[in-house]
């Protein structure tokens, strides 16, 4: 019988930290660690932040260049995904779920709007990745579970954050803060 994980995803412009996390004979563990790349890095100069290599050109180009870096991200993460899925299904295992730690909402400004006003492209950035990796949970049909980042903290008592941070001990570095946010929200996206 397949074991069961959930993944849990902490976005940044342009990659991801992805942790995947089981409970196995009541021990949560940990199935596996590593940076999701979310650009191709030849066109790192642009696509981790379309948004700002947008800035100064004419609105039409802008827009190009944005929807290329939407386009891009969506299809990078699904492939990176795609391929953390086939490796632990290689080992017997079976992801259940997804969890993907999200932003504030943000409006919907137009790409015009967001280049307005320059904390808005880091917003629309932010927003970018974490929507990549969204579709990417959907393209590979896992149950996806939004977490709210500013929400993570108080969705688990103190008992279950000192077992995420010992689980560094076990996996050896890195086990940052990406790391035991992203295990903390793939054990909640378990559960669930």
């Amino acid at each position: 019988m397949a074991v069961s994980l959930a993944f849990g995803l902490k976005a940044h412009s342009g990659w991801a930290a992805l942790v995947a996390v089981a409970e196995e004979r009541g021990a949560l563990t940990v199935a596996a660690r590593r940076r999701l790349e979310l650009i191709d890095p030849a066109d790192a100069h642009w696509s981790k932040q379309p948004y700002h290599a947008a800035e100064g050109l004419d609105p039409d180009e802008a827009r190009d260049v944005v929807a290329r870096g939407i386009a891009a991200a969506r299809q990078i993460a699904a492939r990176e995904l795609r391929a953390a899925v086939e490796e632990l299904q290689n080992e017997g295992r079976k992801v259940a779920a997804c969890a993907v730690l999200l932003g504030a909402p943000m409006p919907d400004w137009s790409v015009e709007e967001i280049l307005a006003v320059h904390f808005r492209m880091h917003k629309a950035e932010g927003e970018l990745f974490r929507n990549a990796l969204v579709r990417a949970a959907e393209a590979c049909r896992i149950r996806f579970v939004g977490i709210p980042e500013n929400a993570l903290a108080t969705r688990a008592d103190a008992e279950l954050h000192e077992r995420i941070a010992a689980l560094g001990k076990s996996v050896g570095p890195p086990w940052g803060k990406d790391q035991k946010e992203a295990a903390l929200a793939a054990w909640l996206a378990l559960s669930s």
